[in-house]
């Protein structure tokens, strides 16, 4: 058999078609008591139909393919933002390999992360003894300086109570007393990646900046990030923020971690904002989130805790990082340099170039609300048009703002918000409403697959390409890369229509 020749070792892509494979495949489907192939194709183009969208769009006890994760996904790439620093999630060891592997096929990268291991007995008596002897196993083989802990599904339901846990221990010597355990309770039931991001990262702030309060401030700008998969837009931010010679912290910095030099030495724990960096931040003299949904309750906390300013400035687009360059101006009293003055004009003409291709252009789109907000904003600079906009984790707040942003341009009239709607509901949307492209993440590739539609790779996960979350999105930079992007597909699709010779060639156009 063709897998057994090790001169000709075949990819997965290629190995299933061969012939022994295929017969493989034809004998198994005999016995599989399916519908004819006549059936499965009429009841195939049926669900391209406008009666089936009305369907589909009548369930309410039915998700399929949501585009989200659950709450401990994010809490656990909030916590390795921060130096020396191990999430620990109680809960069982599947749901732990799960986010482990779901970070290290987006960012390429070892992703480490520890379970309490809870099974059938700790389901039913509690997880106290887990996390004792969990704590105590992590603490004494991996050497972190805080070890940051959520939960999943089964410690929620059973109600284990983390602070109580940390607490009894610390009494049992699993931790020195005075160690760093934040902890956030996260149950995936309820929110998603960015509520359980928003939950640890007000954790931690909240344990490391007890007792620090100082009479003045540090001169300082806090930054967080939010649910950020793209480690190029963190050392975007940072570059900004230091060519206009800003000081500040950023809450969290995870791009070392996600994206380490391979020089022949593991290191466990790259980078990260040092501990007592981010214990002083609560003496800044002010923060700014570049998310608003993924950071609501840290941001709450801030303001009423620590006595800050906060603010939200999305860096996306001409519009977003002018308003971010003139905050961080705003609140230091920093011109904004000629150097930025002239990125910015580049991404101007960049624009100017593309902009034929993309006016009055129909794109879908989905994701987490922040990005989703972002994206929009840019489009209608481009002259491009929002057409279906699908958000699984939606709330009324956000909706509300996307759609002051919609009719802000005309470009944004036909815009459709689809709040807590999944991907199989953006299936009948592209059907029945065609598009000229859209943009989602890797999931998206069966929608590319089923309705043709060209597609563009913006968000997280992506699994099936390489190296795109070590591009910027953010500032000026960013928003060639998005352009480049968006009108890229468009011309690749353009040549895909036009390639037939002496048919469709007319218009092969090589200078465009």
């Amino acid at each position: 058999m063709a897998q057994n020749n090790i001169d000709k070792i075949q990819d997965h892509a290629t190995l299933f078609q061969q012939p022994e494979y295929q017969e493989l495949f034809a004998d198994k489907k005999q016995y599989e008591g399916g519908h004819s192939t006549e059936e499965i194709q009429r009841i195939a183009d049926w669900t391209k139909t406008w009666e089936y969208r009305e369907k589909n769009f009548e369930r309410e006890a039915l998700t399929v393919n949501p585009a989200k994760a659950c709450q401990p996904l994010g809490a656990i790439l909030a916590a390795v933002g921060f130096e020396q620093t191990l999430p620990f999630v109680h809960g069982s060891q599947g749901c732990v390999a799960y986010f482990r592997s779901h970070f290290t096929r987006h960012f390429k990268e070892p992703f480490s992360a520890v379970s309490s291991s809870m099974t059938e007995d700790a389901a039913v008596f509690g997880g106290l003894n887990n996390m004792i002897e969990g704590l105590a196993n992590s603490y004494s083989l991996y050497k972190p300086k805080m070890i940051a802990m959520c939960t999943t599904c089964m410690a929620e339901v059973i109600g284990d109570d983390l602070q109580a846990f940390i607490k009894t221990s610390k009494e049992k010597g699993s931790v020195p007393e005075e160690f760093p355990v934040p902890y956030a309770h996260t149950p995936s039931f309820v929110g998603s990646h960015i509520t359980g991001y928003d939950n640890m990262m007000k954790g931690i702030l909240t344990t490391l900046t007890e007792g620090k309060k100082a009479e003045t401030t540090n001169g300082k700008i806090n930054f967080i990030p939010g649910f950020e998969t793209y480690v190029g837009n963190l050392r975007e931010v940072k570059r900004l923020a230091e060519v206009m010679g800003v000081d500040y912290t950023l809450l969290a910095d995870n791009s070392d971690y996600l994206d380490s030099p391979n020089n022949g030495e593991y290191n466990m724990y790259p980078g990260g904002t040092p501990l007592d960096v981010a214990a002083d931040s609560i003496n800044a003299e002010a923060t700014i989130a570049l998310q608003a949904y993924s950071t609501t309750k840290t941001r709450e906390y801030i303001a009423k805790d620590w006595k800050q300013p906060v603010s939200v400035v999305r860096p996306i687009g001409i519009r977003g990082t002018d308003a971010f360059l003139v905050k961080l101006s705003e609140l230091t009293g920093k011109p904004i340099p000629k150097e930025l003055e002239d990125e910015r004009g580049r991404a101007v003409d960049a624009i100017t170039d593309s902009q034929a291709w993309l006016h009055g252009k129909k794109i879908a789109m989905y994701g987490d609300p922040d990005l989703v907000i972002g994206l929009v904003s840019f489009l209608l600079e481009l002259g491009a048009e929002p057409t279906h906009i699908v958000v699984t984790n939606s709330n009324p707040e956000f909706e509300a703002e996307l759609q002051a942003i919609l009719d802000s341009s005309p470009f944004g009239a036909n815009g459709k918000i689809w709040g807590g709607k999944d991907l199989w509901h953006m299936r009948s949307l592209l059907f029945t409403e065609p598009v000229d492209l859209f943009i989602g993440n890797s999931y998206g590739k069966y929608l590319w697959r089923d309705t043709k539609t060209p597609m563009v790779r913006i968000g997280y996960p992506i699994f099936d390409r390489h190296h795109l979350h070590r591009y910027e999105t953010f500032g000026y930079k960013g928003t060639i890369n998005l352009l480049n992007w968006i009108v890229n597909t468009l011309l690749d699709e353009l040549d895909r229509n036009t390639i037939i010779p002496s048919k469709t060639d007319i218009s092969y156009d090589l200078i465009r």
